[in-house]
């Protein structure tokens, strides 16, 4: 379940009751007049079952409570009622199926910054990714995937491209493309730093079995990125991050900057170019898959997922543009 919280200027309070009201996704609905200072207003509270929630957030919008007041959504990890109970049996599909697009697109927003955290853990993870290339060490490189946090910009693309939004998806590709390209310097110039201490030698990148499936890029690499890229998309709208942690260890992007940060200071120019090659797989894989698995989604929940809400449908109301994301 979702608690839904509407801060409503007052000619509209009543038609915000009617909306909630008339889902029976919805329950547990709450009034208090005149209870918002700052915008003033009602404030109505109530829960709604994920399945349910898009085309009653679609008409709270088009009510114009965005500008008007305020709508504020947040998880239930625990709903003790029964009516909660049956407001999930009639809303269509199961809740963990549920795509909640404003959730969505809050989420991709947050993940297309270009923040100083973004650029620490991608550099972190593309230097961790670097001495497990130089050690041959898998471990090394599986906690490098962990690590990374490319995933996010990846995921904005897929959606940017999927509701048409060119900002969105141009602000993405600069924090993926500068947040590559800093972690890479930066690896590269420890890795310089290293070869000059005697640290490092060309011939640890001579030989090393367990690891060299980062340079060899293949039919597989671009099976495993598309198959990571539905599984990516799939956990982030169905809110389940745990699995977002499997997505990061299938995929060779950061090894693979990892090990073109190395080659450089190294004069492996070989490997350079097969690191590329390696990134631009993973990447491009991901982004296919991961724009189709939205497209996928946004077809059947708009032919399935609204059948049971009974409430505004996006075509009747003026929200059935997407919602604008900060991005």
């Amino acid at each position: 379940m979702l608690h839904v919280r509407v801060i409503s200027p007052a000619e509209r309070t009543d038609e915000v009751l009617r909306l909630a009201v008339a889902s029976p996704a919805v329950v547990n609905v709450l009034k208090l007049t005149g209870a918002a200072h700052d915008p003033a207003g009602d404030l109505v509270e109530f829960d709604v079952a994920r399945e349910g929630a898009n085309s009653v957030l679609d008409g709270l919008r088009a009510l114009g409570l965005k500008d008007s007041g305020g709508i504020t959504v947040e998880q239930l990890d625990l709903s003790i009622s029964s009516a909660a109970e049956k407001a999930e049996q009639a809303a269509p599909g199961d809740p963990d199926d549920a795509v909640v697009w404003d959730e969505l697109v809050a989420r991709t927003a947050a993940e297309i910054r270009l923040t100083w955290a973004f650029l620490a853990f991608l550099a972190l993870a593309t230097q961790i990714a670097a001495i497990g290339a130089l050690l041959d060490q898998p471990i090394l490189i599986v906690g490098a995937m962990v690590l990374g946090p490319e995933f996010g910009p990846v995921a904005a693309i897929c959606f940017g491209v999927m509701s048409r939004k060119p900002r969105l998806v141009g602000a993405a590709v600069r924090t993926l493309f500068l947040g590559f390209g800093v972690a890479v310097l930066i690896t590269m110039a420890c890795a310089a730093a290293g070869r000059l201490l005697g640290w490092i030698q060309p011939a640890m990148l001579d030989s090393r079995p367990l690891t060299d499936f980062i340079i060899h890029p293949d039919r597989w690499s671009l099976v495993v990125a598309l198959l990571a890229g539905v599984a990516g998309i799939l956990s982030m709208t169905a809110g389940k991050s745990s699995t977002l942690v499997g997505v990061f260890i299938s995929v060779t992007t950061v090894p693979a900057a990892g090990n073109l940060a190395v080659a450089v200071p190294l004069g492996h120019w070989n490997e350079v170019s097969a690191s590329l090659i390696q990134l631009g797989v993973n990447l491009a894989g991901m982004l296919i898959a991961g724009t189709l698995t939205l497209f996928v989604q946004r077809a059947l929940w708009a032919r399935y997922g609204l059948r049971a809400t009974g409430v505004i449908r996006p075509e009747d109301s003026r929200s059935r543009r997407w919602p604008r994301s900060s991005g």
